[in-house]
């Protein structure tokens, strides 16, 4: 398997990277573990790749106004170890654990993730559970957007032409709430079919219950988020897949069979704390 050739630039400036983009059929590169597979399986044709591993900020963690901001080039691993300056959700190091297997974790970056957008990556459920921003650049210039409408669809985003990724942030709160998080994968490393993402703070009300690897952007259910919120009782399976099939009208007895498992494990771990 080999990739169809393309040219490989690392530009040093946020401009250079706009500028790199503007060309027709140009990709971002960060950790490849992605983009690496669809390349040898010429899946993807590229006719110049932008690596942003030169670029100053990526690799970042720090806590800036009450929020945490993990650069975008900051890998899985790192997440993993605990290596930040600032501590992290213990969410994140649980869930970058689980993905994939180290080699990968080695070289995938958060960024990557997100921006890729598959519907059964970790960080886009975990992310949309944490109710991160996402701080973009672009040739216009630097926006944020929420993560919650971010990810339109299987591998669509919210992302303009020539913008990026720079940062994650997380409010600075959220860094140790009472959280469950459950996958289903057929066996260890493979992407999951159901995921299940519950995050609580109780002193500031804050409530999220989220589904993941549903075949699209990962599913809120603020209904159960606020009862679970409010009773402190894990909701009967019937209620969660009565929630799960309002929101997926079109999915099969075993997806919802799946996902309500995984719903429901994640709401037992955060009961449990």
């Amino acid at each position: 398997m080999k990739p169809a050739p393309f040219s490989h630039i690392r530009p040093h400036t946020a401009a250079a990277v706009s500028a790199g983009l503007s060309g027709e059929s140009a990709k971002i590169i960060a950790g490849g573990q992605s983009l690496g597979p669809m390349l040898n399986l010429r899946l993807a044709r590229p006719a110049q790749l932008v690596g942003l591993a030169a670029l100053p900020g990526q690799a970042e963690i720090s806590e800036e106004g009450g929020a945490l901001v993990v650069g975008a080039g900051v890998t899985h691993a790192r997440i993993e170890d605990g290596d930040s300056p600032v501590e992290l959700p213990a969410m994140m190091r649980h869930v970058a654990r689980g993905i994939a297997y180290r080699a990968v974790r080695n070289r995938g970056t958060l960024g990557g993730s997100l921006a890729h957008a598959d519907p059964a990556a970790d960080w886009v459920t975990t992310m949309t559970a944490l109710d991160a921003t996402l701080r973009l650049q672009g040739a216009s210039g630097a926006r944020a957007t929420p993560m919650r409408g971010f990810m339109q669809g299987a591998y669509r985003t919210a992302l303009a032409p020539g913008e990026f990724i720079t940062a994650v942030e997380i409010a600075a709160p959220l860094r140790a709430p009472l959280w469950g998080y459950h996958k289903i994968c057929r066996k260890v490393g493979e992407f999951a079919d159901a995921i299940g993402a519950v995050v609580i703070e109780p002193a500031s009300g804050y409530a999220r219950i989220v589904a993941g690897a549903t075949g699209a952007a990962p599913l809120l259910l603020p209904e159960l988020a606020a009862d679970l919120a409010r009773s402190a009782t894990v909701p009967a399976p019937a209620r969660i897949t009565e929630a799960l099939a309002a929101a997926l009208p079109g999915a099969d007895r075993v997806k919802l069979h799946q996902l309500t498992t995984s719903l429901a494990r994640a709401i037992d771990k955060v009961i449990a704390q």
